[in-house]
């Protein structure tokens, strides 16, 4: 973080607060994950976030765009220090200053997004009926609903013929986004962008859109209604906690533990 984004957060730290790379970091999925559950597991949950706060940075890490972020927080009254947004192609901070020191992040991923991208997506997918495009998607990506997976899967390999990235996650959504970005290489940049320790990252999810996030070696907790691909895809990870826990209940077990130890491995080892 440079200098002038690092002193606005030091000059709003309340007194005892931890520096900001000493924090413990949860990186949460929303639907299924931060927000599944029954609403008293999600209220232990956002409790203990609020009881702990100073110690923590909360980022929302979901294929939501920003608008239903900024919404779902002022419904919870839980505010993220950041939002990585539409499957990993969007980025934006709670304090203004810290727009800076993420200002990298946001130049590679337009970096990544040729503006000829959108129309040649769209001219390929009218080749694709079966596939019908998502009504409000935001992000440098194209999204799109399907119920006919051989038909997706063709398509899938075509657009990854003509150098894009495809994700399909939860049976039902096709996302297309710029080559080599997705949920968890953008957080990588943004715990970079920001001194932040890697090892300190907790990361949470439940669908195939997630998986990149537990590919890069952070610590993870897959919460127990996973979808069956993303089970089948972490077989044999050893930085991912299956959890038996649904939802905000799964994320309370694994953050809180994960807290207590500091982010050691012994947490994993005490799942």
């Amino acid at each position: 973080m440079n200098g002038a984004a690092m002193s606005g957060v030091a000059a709003q730290r309340p007194a005892g607060a931890r520096a900001l790379g000493q924090r413990t970091v949860l990186a949460t999925d929303l639907d299924g994950t931060f927000v599944g559950g029954s609403r008293e597991q999600r209220e232990s949950l956002y409790d203990w976030i609020r009881e702990h706060r100073e110690e923590l940075v909360l980022m929302f890490v979901s294929g939501r765009g920003q608008a239903h972020m900024r919404e779902l927080a002022e419904d919870i009254g839980l505010q993220p220090d950041y939002r990585i947004g539409d499957v990993g192609t969007s980025v934006e901070a709670r304090d203004p200053q810290a727009h800076e020191a993420i200002a990298p992040v946001t130049r590679w991923l337009n970096d990544t997004w040729p503006a000829y991208a959108p129309r040649r997506i769209e001219e390929f997918m009218q080749r694709h009926p079966r596939l019908r495009p998502q009504q409000i998607t935001g992000g440098l990506r194209k999204s799109y609903l399907y119920d006919d997976e051989p038909a997706a899967l063709r398509a899938a390999g075509e657009l990854r013929t003509m150098g894009f990235d495809v994700l399909l996650s939860d049976g039902q959504y096709f996302d297309v986004l710029p080559r080599g970005v997705q949920k968890g290489p953008t957080l990588v940049r943004v715990l970079r962008a920001l001194g932040l320790s890697s090892q300190r990252t907790l990361v949470a999810g439940d669908t195939l859109n997630d998986l990149s996030m537990f590919r890069t070696g952070l610590n993870g907790v897959a919460v127990a209604n996973r979808e069956p691909g993303l089970e089948r895809a972490l077989r044999g990870c050893s930085n991912v906690y299956l959890s038996p826990l649904p939802g905000a209940a799964g994320v309370l077990d694994a953050v809180r533990r994960f807290h207590q130890h500091q982010g050691a491995q012994a947490w994993l080892r005490n799942s």
